[in-house]
């Protein structure tokens, strides 16, 4: 196997063959896109998978045992029946607790279906891209590093570099 740069390489079966440099320069044009939109994936699953985390750790609520809500307060106190604004909203007597440490999520069906699907998506591109460097042309070879790039480029700072 050796790099060859025929411009009539097939990319992923017989029907897509370029037999003009137009087309070939489309193939070409594909390949940075579906680069561009595998880092999108990747970007938009790791925003997703954060706020996940958050909407779960604001999720855990316990009642505070002798607080009194800022409601009774507030009728009591003719000082502060002007205008009274809590940290908690409308229900005063709940505190947010918040894990620090990591743990094991619940399975939800709210979330776990949709993280199946962006990663089955995530790994349909990346086997699609890589079925592209596999041809061994230098074009595609190129392309698919340059949707990389541009795909990083544009939302690389919104997930980790773990694939």
């Amino acid at each position: 196997m050796v790099f060859q740069n025929s411009i009539t390489t097939p990319l992923y079966s017989e029907s897509w063959t370029p037999h003009t440099s137009g087309a070939y320069a489309g193939t070409i044009i594909f390949l940075i896109i579906l680069g561009i939109v595998f880092r999108l994936l990747l970007a938009g699953k790791a925003l997703a998978e954060e706020r996940w985390l958050d909407a779960e750790m604001k999720r855990r609520y316990v009642v505070v045992q002798g607080k009194i809500p800022v409601a009774e307060q507030v009728s009591t106190d003719s000082f502060s029946k002007k205008m009274t604004l809590t940290e908690n909203g409308v229900e005063e007597d709940v505190m947010v607790v918040q894990k620090k440490q990591l743990h094991l999520r619940p399975w939800r069906m709210s979330i776990d279906p949709m993280r199946a699907v962006l990663d089955t998506c995530i790994a349909g591109v990346s086997y699609l891209l890589m079925l592209a460097v596999m041809t061994m042309n230098v074009g595609y070879f190129i392309a698919v590093l340059g949707g990389t790039f541009l795909g990083s480029l544009l939302v690389g700072r919104f997930y980790n570099s773990e694939h």
